[in-house]
């Protein structure tokens, strides 16, 4: 027989047993889920993130959402069937829906994207980007309009602070050039003042002098100058002092007027130099930023013959100066033992010295000839063989047809030439030429 006094013990297995149990937690928040999805269409067009708008042909609005009516500040009853899309908009709004916009529509069918601003009911103008649609009957006849509105105000935000940021950096960019224009003309100005303004006239000698600047940005360093020692000896001198910028400009002034001065207490090359050397050593050393330059210094006599001229040179460590014969040859004088000048307190300079005669002409010139950067791949330097070829093919030619020359080599390197060049020529006419 059957225990009829036995009772079922309750279940006491985990819940995760039960699968009539774990079901019901299962679906739970499925359920949840679903509910939140079960919003009608007519609830998500009008509370949709973007504006709907429905119109005739005509742009007369049929219908509308309550996004937009928020934009807008209107109520519904001020729009259905009262106004039109176009009357939504600002006056340049609805130009460019009338000459633009609408044509597009009706030609294409569609139109998207395009920035336009309604006019709230409070005055405020509201940016938009609009795209519109035609919607076609069966028979193909257009019915109604289409038409999606999204908030461009942060967008335009974002495009006026652009607008802003471009504004200032173009108008820091106009001052930065028109200061550097003010700083190049400054700069112009003092490099024309370490320079001799015109060359003097030296009686039976033809002069000329060029000199290219490397940057307009800065001060070069490179000098030159012609001078009246008495009646008959003219004084001539070519350097380059080292570095650039304010401090090279005031060992170059300093240099010139040293070196004018000098002539004119002693006419010898070497001891000009001498008194360079000693002053420029005296003012520098010791104060943290030595100052030194390479010169070389000539004084020019007119000799026994007519159209011979003496020259007499000594040279501080710069490069050696050609001599251009009449005979189209041409050559180096060899001006040895020049030291740097400033560099050391006792330093000595030897003198050369050369004849120039009809035809013949004297070449100075600074190393940013000879160092400028020649080749497809701007790595070989131009060289002092390169000058003498040069010099020889061009030696029997005026002072100033050398120079003209020799401003034209400089130019064919491009930017091959990186440093200042002074050039300057000393040159005696053929007997024929002379007055």
């Amino acid at each position: 027989m059957a225990d009829t006094d036995h009772q079922p013990e309750p279940y006491e297995a985990d819940d995760e047993e039960r699968p009539d149990i774990q079901s019901h937690r299962d679906s739970a928040p499925d359920a949840a889920f679903a509910a939140l999805l079960e919003d009608s269409a007519e609830e998500l067009y009008e509370a949709a993130p973007c504006g709907y708008l429905s119109t005739l042909m005509d742009g007369t609005i049929a219908k509308i959402n309550a996004t937009l009516l928020d934009w807008l500040g209107m109520e519904r009853g001020e729009v259905l069937g009262r106004r039109r899309f176009v009357d939504l908009l600002t006056v340049g709004g609805k130009l460019y829906h009338e000459t633009h916009y609408a044509p597009l529509l009706r030609m294409q069918g569609d139109i998207n994207g395009i920035a336009m601003e309604l006019r709230c009911a409070n005055g405020d103008r509201m940016p938009v980007l609009v795209s519109s649609v035609v919607k076609y009957g069966d028979s193909g006849a257009p019915l109604l309009i289409r038409t999606t509105l999204f908030d461009a105000r942060d967008r335009r935000a974002y495009e006026e602070e652009l607008l802003r940021g471009r504004k200032v950096a173009e108008e820091a960019r106009r001052q930065a050039e028109a200061d550097r224009a003010r700083l190049q003309d400054a700069l112009a100005v003092l490099q024309k003042s370490l320079l001799p303004d015109t060359l003097p006239m030296v009686p039976g000698v033809e002069t000329a002098a060029y000199y290219h600047i490397a940057s307009p940005d800065r001060l070069g360093g490179d000098f030159y100058d012609v001078f009246r020692l008495d009646g008959e000896r003219f004084a001539f001198f070519l350097g380059d002092v080292c570095g650039k910028g304010p401090q090279a400009a005031a060992v170059t002034s300093l240099t010139r007027y040293t070196l004018r001065a000098a002539a004119l207490h002693d006419a010898d090359p070497a001891s000009a130099l001498t008194t360079l050397n000693t002053v420029l050593h005296d003012r520098y050393t010791g104060s943290g930023d030595p100052r030194y330059c390479t010169a070389i210094f000539g004084i020019l006599t007119p000799g026994a013959s007519p159209g011979q001229h003496t020259v007499r040179l000594a040279s501080g460590g710069h490069p050696p100066a050609v001599v251009l014969r009449a005979d189209g040859t041409a050559s180096y004088l060899p001006t040895p033992g020049g030291l740097l000048v400033g560099v050391l307190p006792d330093a000595h300079f030897t003198t050369a010295e050369t004849t120039l005669t009809p035809g013949d002409a004297l070449l100075l010139y600074t190393d940013g000839l000879t160092e400028a950067r020649t080749g497809a791949d701007r790595t070989s330097l131009y060289g002092d063989e390169a000058l003498l070829e040069f010099a020889a093919d061009h030696a029997g030619k005026s002072a100033p047809d050398i120079i003209g020359a020799l401003t034209d080599l400089l130019a064919s390197f491009g930017d091959g030439l990186d440093d200042d060049t002074a050039l300057l020529a000393l040159g005696v006419p053929p007997l024929t030429a002379l007055p």
